[in-house]
């Protein structure tokens, strides 16, 4: 079985998202800046199993609206709350990778009563980091698109699994392969995370949180340790050979610590979580 598409419609926004059904506890996946919902298609493969799985396409990518006209943080929360509500999606855990482990952390925050649990991937408060908007305008206008295949995409996103998760985001139109976003807005998208952190959010978060990153990853040792240090109970584990896009590069590592996480929380919600036993623990 696959996945089926689903429409969910917020102050005129439309939100593309893959329902893979299941049955059991709920789970929302939320793709990072520039990315799309089938990054997960893996992952929710295997999840389904035991959970009703969600894969959403945030606003401004992949077949949801390309050009909205709110970019803000609360912009892409209250989308989460939306496909809750509207899905009927009752207290799911949320998984989300870099720029949607951020808005899974946002909505944690805000909204403790309609979330179980938390995962973020290679996700954090972050801090003030004026130059990022203008540096990942750069690496975008680098992309040389259209791109004359998927093939010929794969291999400029440096091929082998990430390189095709990539080039999976692109569509076919007009005799080659395009993004499926704007350029300008996945640069208004990163506006207030290079102004301001969250870590009053982060320190307020009440549910069980599982933070996984990757070994030469983009989450700074400082950083990781001051996530610990405000929420010592964050279960934390590191995947050896691994960088930002890890649920790309090892999804199995990942899922077996997601079903583990998921056992201990949504399946048995007073016991806390363990540690996952297959990677490198995270040391803090």
């Amino acid at each position: 079985m696959t996945w089926s598409e689903r429409t969910v419609v917020r102050d005129g926004v439309r939100i593309s998202c893959r329902d893979w059904g299941g049955a059991g506890p709920s789970v929302v996946l939320l793709h990072g800046l520039a990315g799309h919902a089938g990054e997960w298609d893996a992952i929710a493969r295997h999840l389904r199993t035991r959970h009703r799985v969600v894969a959403v396409d945030q606003r401004g990518h992949g077949a949801s609206e390309r050009h909205p006209h709110d970019r803000s943080r609360a912009a892409y929360v209250a989308d989460v709350v939306a496909v809750l509500e509207q899905l009927g999606l009752r207290q799911p855990a949320l998984i989300g990778q870099s720029l949607g482990g951020h808005t899974a952390m946002l909505a944690a925050a805000a909204h403790p009563d309609l979330v179980c649990a938390l995962v973020l991937v290679e996700a954090g408060p972050g801090g003030p980091s004026p130059e990022v908007p203008a540096e990942i305008g750069r690496w975008l206008d680098s992309w040389p698109t259209p791109f004359p295949s998927r093939n010929a995409a794969a291999a400029f996103f440096g091929g082998g699994p990430v390189g095709e998760g990539w080039a999976a985001g692109l569509e076919e139109r007009d005799g080659g392969w395009w993004p499926r976003f704007d350029r300008d807005v996945m640069v208004d998208s990163l506006t207030e995370n290079a102004h301001r952190s969250y870590w009053d959010e982060w320190a307020s978060i009440t549910c069980p949180t599982l933070a996984v990153l990757g070994q030469s990853g983009l989450i700074a040792p400082a950083e990781c340790g001051r996530m610990f240090q405000h929420r010592p109970e964050t279960v934390a584990m590191s995947v050896p050979g691994t960088g930002h896009d890890l649920h790309l590069e090892r999804p199995d590592i990942l899922v077996e610590a997601l079903e583990r996480f998921l056992r201990d929380t949504t399946e048995s919600p007073s016991a806390m979580p363990s540690r996952p036993a297959t990677v490198t623990p995270y040391v803090h």
